[in-house]
């Protein structure tokens, strides 16, 4: 059966974030006037890169069972970590947590005993930033996640197969993602499965989300569904993550998230990321 290879530091497996950041990321969330899609993004990234981290740490430190790299495209297209780790692809996790950028206080609300809230400062490691600017080259961007993954499976051939999840606002400039790009990459694969691609389109509408669907009958124009028939279906493992999170999936859902609000995306994040068998 496909997709069950035990995810080990002698065996890892690897996250590739392909991350929209045109011009129109600097407009806000649906129904939200204050938060830019761009900043959302980020944090929802950021955060995501902190939870690895520590699912990951043992007592010896953090377990190289994932590689990570982030892509971003817009005025260009390339590696998009900051600091240390800029310019790279792919870089084990135990690099990730040693390699934040900065470390930025930020707000959080905790309990406070009494049956209230209070604020509590708390550091939030960034290594990623925010950046809208540019059209929407997302078909350069899966060009590129086809190289790296190719390198990374002639090295891994027994791995998890990686999974690409890529984070847009907006329609693909330079031709129709889908052919050649996106099949190309879905095609990669080993000898535990195809590529995963997982996509979660952005709206500035407010409307409500469209979390993993099995059709594409129920979308309501070309590019989302153009975004769905791009995505892979769900293996089991995460059908069975989904529906612990409350999602009715079936057999044939597709990792495929539409109108995603802040919420949205850090829930496809979090199944999206959740692991098969880690060892």
């Amino acid at each position: 059966m496909a997709y069950t290879a035990d995810i080990s530091r002698t065996n890892p497996s690897c996250f590739l974030f392909l991350i929209d950041r045109s011009g129109s990321m600097g407009d806000t969330f649906g129904g939200d006037t204050k938060r830019r899609k761009a900043d959302g993004v980020a944090d929802a990234i950021n955060r995501l890169l902190q939870t690895l981290t520590i699912k990951c740490a043992k007592a010896e430190g953090v377990r190289d069972y994932y590689y990570v790299g982030v892509i971003g495209y817009g005025d260009t297209v390339g590696p998009a970590f900051s600091g240390v780790l800029s310019g790279k692809e792919l870089v084990p996790l135990s690099e990730v947590a040693m390699n934040p950028a900065r470390v930025e206080p930020r707000a959080k609300k905790v309990e406070d005993g009494a049956g209230g809230l209070i604020e509590q400062s708390v550091k939030f490691p960034i290594w990623f930033d925010p950046i809208a600017n540019g059209g929407t080259p997302m078909c350069q961007a899966l060009k590129l996640a086809q190289s790296i993954i190719q390198k990374w499976l002639s090295q891994h051939p027994d791995c998890f197969p990686p999974i690409v999840m890529n984070i847009t606002d907006g329609e693909a400039d330079g031709g129709d993602p889908i052919i050649p790009a996106a099949e190309a990459l879905t095609k990669l694969s080993n000898n535990d499965g195809n590529v995963l691609l997982f996509n979660l389109q952005i709206s500035s509408h407010q409307a409500n989300p469209i979390m993993f669907p099995d059709s594409e009958e129920i979308l309501p124009d070309e590019f989302a569904r153009i975004l769905f028939r791009m995505s892979s279906n769900f293996p089991t493992h995460l059908i069975n993550a989904a529906q612990q999170e409350g999602f009715q999936v079936s057999e044939n859902t597709r990792g495929f998230v539409f109108n995603a609000d802040i919420t949205s995306v850090i829930q496809f994040l979090d199944i999206g990321t959740r692991p098969s068998n880690l060892r």
